[in-house]
Formats: C-alpha cells, sequence, structure tokens
C-alpha cells in the first residue's frame, strides 16, 4: 500500500529518456531478409490474375508467398470465443479494402523487395465498394462479405439485444423525448514504433519471433493456427512495446515473416513504414449511435432505445467483442429502467477496424455523455444535477441485469465538479453512492433495487 498515492519513478522511465530501451526495430540478427508487401490497390475488386515469376528471378529475392503458401489461410483471432474466421491471411481470389496484402516478398534489402513487389504482374476486375455503414442495408447496396453486410453470428440473432423493462409505457409516460444521433470516427493509434517483427529460424526446428504485440500468448495462436504447427515450436520474444492502445492486438505481420522465413531459411524482419501504418493498420471503428430518451419533466430518464452500428471494415477480426462490450455499457453510468438496445456489425470495404482503448466503451460513453447534456438543455435543467439524480447507487441493476455493488458515479461527478469551480446545491453536494431512498426512489426506480443480489 506504500504506492498508493506516491509519486514512483517508471521502472522503464530512465531507459526512455536516455534511448537505452530497446524495441522490437533495435533487435539485429546477421544475414536478415527484409519484407515488402504486394498491396491491393482497389477497395473492392476480383484478382484476376498474378504472376510473381519476374519477382522470384530478381537479384537478392530469397522468397516469395502468396495465399497458396499458408497451411491455413483464413483464421479468426477469435475463433476460440466462438467467432467464426473470415479474413484471409494473404488474399486469395479477391480483395476488399485498398492495401489488403495479396503476396509478400523476403529479400536482401528494402529496396530489392520492394523492387520485386513493384515487377509482380497482377490485374484486378474492380467492383463497386461500399464505404457508408448507414447504408450497408440499403436494396441497391453491394454485397461485399460472404454473410452479408452485417456480421450474423450472435446466436439467433444477427446483432446484440438488451431487453429490460417496459420500453413502450415508459415512452408512453414520459413528458418528453429527447433524441440525437452520434458518429464518432475513426481513430489512427500513432504508435511511436510501427508494426514490425523478426523471426528467426533456429537449427531446432523452432521460429523465434521477436514481436511488437500487445498480447504475446494470444499472437502465438493465431501464428501456431495459420501455420499449423504446435505452440512448442514457436518462442515469442516480447519487450517494449513502442505504443499500441489496442492497435497492436492484431498480429500485424508476426505470421507473414514467419512463411518467408521457413521458406528462406533465413532471419527475416518486416517493418511497416510510416506511410503505411497510417494507410493500412487497423484503426478505431467508427459508429453510429442514435439514443432516444423518455424523460419525465423532473429530469428522470423513464427509458432509452439505442441502436448502433460499428463499422468493422472488410472482415470480423475483434468487432463482434468490441460491441459487445458497447451493449454491457450502452446505459452509461445512470440507472434506467426500461431500455431496448440493438447493436450491428456492419461490413465495409474500409481498412478492418480493432481495439483502441476502452475498446467498444468509450465511443458510447462519448454518445451518452453528449446526450446527457442535450437533455439538460431541452428540458432547462442542470446537466450536473441531471447526472447526480441518474447516477449509479449501491443495489441498483444495471441493463444487462448486473446489481451494482460499488459504483463510483457519485463520487467522480462530485470530484470532477468541484475540480472546474461548479457550485451545486447543499442537496446534491451531499450526495453519496449510498441505496437510494426517499426522494431518490421515485416509483419507476423501486423494481431496479436488489439489494441482496449477486453484485459487481
Amino acid at each position: 500500500m506504500k504506492a498508493v498515492g506516491a509519486r514512483l519513478p517508471r521502472y522503464d522511465g530512465l531507459g526512455h529518456v536516455t534511448g537505452r530501451t530497446q524495441f522490437v526495430d533495435d533487435v539485429r540478427v546477421g544475414k536478415t531478409l527484409w519484407v515488402k508487401a504486394l498491396r491491393s490497390t482497389h477497395h473492392n475488386a476480383a484478382i484476376t490474375s498474378l504472376d510473381t515469376s519476374k519477382a522470384e528471378a530478381m537479384k537478392g529475392v530469397r522468397a516469395i508467398i502468396t495465399h497458396k503458401d499458408v497451411p491455413k489461410n483464413v483464421y479468426g483471432h477469435l475463433e476460440g470465443l466462438g467467432v467464426p474466421g473470415d479474413e484471409p491471411l494473404l488474399a486469395d481470389g479477391e480483395v476488399r479494402w485498398l492495401g489488403q496484402p495479396i503476396a509478400a516478398v523476403a529479400a536482401e534489402s528494402e529496396a530489392a523487395a520492394q523492387a520485386a513487389v513493384e515487377a509482380m504482374e497482377i490485374s484486378y476486375e474492380e467492383r463497386p465498394a461500399l464505404f457508408d455503414i448507414r447504408n450497408a442495408l440499403d436494396p441497391d447496396a453491394p454485397e461485399i462479405h460472404q454473410w452479408g453486410n452485417v456480421y450474423p453470428h450472435y446466436g439467433p440473432y444477427n446483432h446484440r439485444r438488451v431487453r429490460k423493462g417496459d420500453i413502450d409505457r415508459a415512452f408512453d409516460e414520459a413528458d418528453t423525448i429527447v433524441e440525437g444521433v452520434y458518429r464518432p470516427q475513426a481513430i489512427e493509434q500513432v504508435p511511436m514504433e510501427t508494426q514490425v517483427s523478426l523471426v528467426v529460424p533456429e537449427a531446432s526446428g523452432r521460429l523465434t519471433i521477436y514481436s511488437c504485440t500487445q498480447a504475446m500468448y494470444f499472437s502465438m495462436g493465431v501464428v501456431a493456427a495459420h501455420l499449423q504447427v504446435p505452440l512448442n515450436k514457436l518462442k515469442f520474444v516480447g519487450g517494449t512495446v513502442g505504443g499500441g492502445f489496442g492497435g497492436k492486438v492484431d498480429t500485424a505481420t508476426e505470421t507473414i515473416c514467419a512463411l518467408l522465413a521457413l521458406k528462406a531459411r533465413k532471419p527475416v524482419k518486416w517493418r511497416w513504414t510510416r506511410e503505411e501504418e497510417f494507410l493500412v493498420s487497423s484503426t478505431r471503428a467508427p459508429w453510429h449511435i442514435e439514443l432516444q430518451d423518455a424523460v419525465s419533466k423532473e429530469g428522470w430518464i423513464l427509458g432509452r432505445r439505442t441502436v448502433t452500428l460499428h463499422d468493422s471494415g472488410a472482415y470480423a477480426r475483434f468487432s463482434p467483442y468490441g460491441l459487445t462490450k458497447h451493449a454491457f455499457h450502452h446505459s452509461g453510468a445512470y440507472t434506467i429502467p426500461n431500455l431496448r438496445f440493438d447493436g450491428f456489425v456492419v461490413f465495409t470495404n474500409r481498412v478492418p477496424t480493432t481495439a483502441m482503448r476502452g475498446f467498444g466503451v468509450t465511443s458510447v460513453s462519448f454518445a451518452v455523455e453528449t446526450h446527457m447534456n442535450r437533455i439538460a438543455e431541452v428540458m432547462g435543467l442542470d446537466p450536473w444535477e441531471l447526472r447526480l439524480k441518474n447516477a449509479n447507487r449501491i443495489g441498483d441493476t444495471s441493463g444487462n441485469g448486473v446489481v451494482l455493488k460499488d459504483p463510483s458515479t457519485v463520487a467522480v461527478t462530485l470530484a470532477a465538479a468541484d475540480r472546474v469551480g461548479i457550485e451545486l446545491s447543499a442537496e446534491y453536494r451531499g450526495m453519496n453512492e449510498e441505496p437510494r431512498t426517499g426522494a431518490l426512489l421515485p416509483e419507476h426506480l423501486v423494481a431496479q433495487q436488489n439489494l441482496n443480489g449477486e453484485g459487481a
């Protein structure tokens, strides 16, 4: 407990500020080959021909791989959680996003590898592309995924659903209905160190993989699945992640480097350029969030309808999981007795999206808090008092049936108000997270109290 509240130096701080910290790109192994990828120049197209023969004959080229060289080309990062795979490691017959890798080269220099990529002959048959998730279900929208334009694998549904209370009654009894649409956009994580890995084939037959992944054993499982080898054939070496923030869980370079190292029988490194990082790495997903709140004149939120569209890009990756987290947090830090939530993962011809800090939560929190301000403005209420009145308290039940044992909403809101100099009345300044009583327990919230239930 001595560390709580203390100003302790970071264990890695001295190495960072003196430049002595070793990142993956700092690892040096003799006779290392360099990787470059042939990437799609179209957002959506059929690959009608691919000829790598000229590249294979070029000086300095030691190995080239396409989808034919991948033992298991299609593997999903979340297959272990029941999310089926849909994305090929290397494109097979079609491309669905600009920059999708089709082939990869290992050569004696970066220049030689890039020259080999440029020598490959490829032709396409371009197809209509889809970029706006709001148009994905239109009758004339191009169908870009084998599952359709909406991820369909949520049990019997093609979306995440939350149903609580009597939403129709809540809206019938409301004094005002406040609506809002919020569209948080894609964000590039901008790591200081771009995606990079180094794979060294050992005499024992194992592969040593130096990786900047944020999830070491997770990435090891992904590489093993693609290569169809047991885990003990791989040795992952981590270290300092040169910035990740959620953007380095996609195992972006390791598997391709491993395949090239096996084929060339040489160490192989792939370091993305900053341009690649911006153009083809996964971003935080864009969202389209529609909120409708049924509100009483006293400022109680009686019910909420939510429709969410999550832009997955061309393949599923982590999006089904992100939407699940989103569904758990769609009512924010507030107790709302009647809820109807419908969340959809939508495919587009964007780069596949991925995690970023607060995956699935940050975006809906932005929408909810912006919407709380809108409610306050429409109803002529103080936004701080509106939040404190509706804030989660001990014994309240969340939208997903979790009984809250230690919510922090009231304390955090009061601290924030104090920090920015907001003067609250004594009634609100004296609020706490204790179970609701008196005026804080109106009739519509009585059924939300479950003081003896299982909590969180």
